[in-house]
């Protein structure tokens, strides 16, 4: 259930159909935090369950209200069919962290292989070349720091899950929306008042900290180096990664040594100071990719050059220092 007011029932008949086609239900089973609620770390350990489905349906939910494209609509709701199990951590595992785009080549063949899929596209009079790759789409997706319906969705759903914010306290967010033409000319969703686009960005910086914040980090590599362990000992295949996380942890946990290892990821609970973790065997250094949103305001620019403070509060997340070693146990 999308906490914050939009779900499937405003969608048209034809995308709700879609949204339960096996390869959509399976991310039912696949969660928005990567695997990080797996571990007993305080941050995540108390999230309510938040699925790439409920994701993708508010992500079409969301581009149906601003566009009214049926062909954009359908392409946000698949976007992340192919997300494997733990999402970004497998991004790890490909050496794909900062770019996090490793994952999405099976898109198209997914809808290909889907034959409800197929028939559904085919009465509605798309095309799988129209819906395969949203990237076409800028108010679906576009290039950060701009705010795209796809970071619009996980920010507000995030901002909920993670406790900032109650979802009456996000509506006016989504409802305050409106699309315009961009610097360059490209549609792009934009507030209409200052004030709440710098209430929302600055938000979405405080989830933007969690993303890159030492815990997570961690958890997501450590998680993905029990994934890389069980595909070295044909526990797991590459193409497996595709089933849901309880079939995966099942596997997991149906051999000796990765079972050990996911027992051991998710009993990590806390970082060690930097001290205490100088010779451990567990530190790592890990990058991270920057996310955080920058929107536009309509008739008057981007926020962070429209607000001082904004662009200050900007530019202290970004030097945030990434490069020290971090230790969790």
């Amino acid at each position: 259930m999308i906490p914050y007011g939009l779900n499937e029932a405003g969608l048209p008949e034809t995308v709700r159909r879609l949204g339960h086609t096996p390869p959509m239900l399976r991310l039912r089973q696949v969660g928005m935090n990567c695997g990080c609620e797996y571990t007993d770390f305080p941050r995540f350990r108390a999230l309510a369950p938040y699925s790439r489905y409920e994701h993708s349906i508010g992500v079409a939910a969301l581009i149906w209200r601003y566009t009214g494209s049926l062909r954009e609509t359908v392409a946000g709701l698949f976007h992340d069919v192919a997300t494997p199990v733990f999402a970004h951590t497998v991004d790890f595992l490909n050496g794909d962290y900062l770019v996090q785009e490793s994952t999405e080549g099976p898109t198209e063949r997914i809808i290909r292989g889907s034959a409800e899929i197929l028939s559904l596209l085919e009465k509605t009079g798309l095309s799988v070349d129209e819906v395969k790759d949203y990237h076409r789409y800028p108010v679906a997706d576009n290039d950060s720091p701009r705010l795209s319906c796809d970071r619009l969705e996980y920010t507000l759903g995030n901002l909920c899950n993670f406790g900032f914010r109650r979802p009456e306290e996000i509506r006016p967010y989504w409802e305050d929306l409106t699309v315009v033409k961009a610097e360059d000319g490209l549609p792009e969703l934009a507030f209409l008042n200052r004030e709440t686009a710098l209430a929302f960005a600055t938000d979405a910086l405080k989830c933007s900290r969690i993303y890159i914040s030492p815990e997570d980090r961690y958890a997501m590599q450590r998680l993905s180096e029990v994934l890389s362990l069980a595909i070295k000992k044909g526990v797991l295949t590459e193409a497996m990664l595709l089933l849901t996380e309880p079939e995966v942890i099942a596997r997991l946990e149906a051999d000796e040594e990765t079972a050990a290892a996911w027992a051991a990821y998710r009993r990590l609970k806390h970082m060690l100071p930097a001290p205490e973790a100088a010779d451990h065997p567990g530190r790592r250094r890990i990058p991270a990719k920057r996310r955080y949103i920058d929107p536009l305001v309509r008739g008057e620019g981007r926020l962070s050059e429209i607000d001082e403070g904004f662009c200050r509060e900007k530019e202290r997340f970004l030097a945030t220092d990434l490069d020290t070693p971090v230790c969790g146990e």
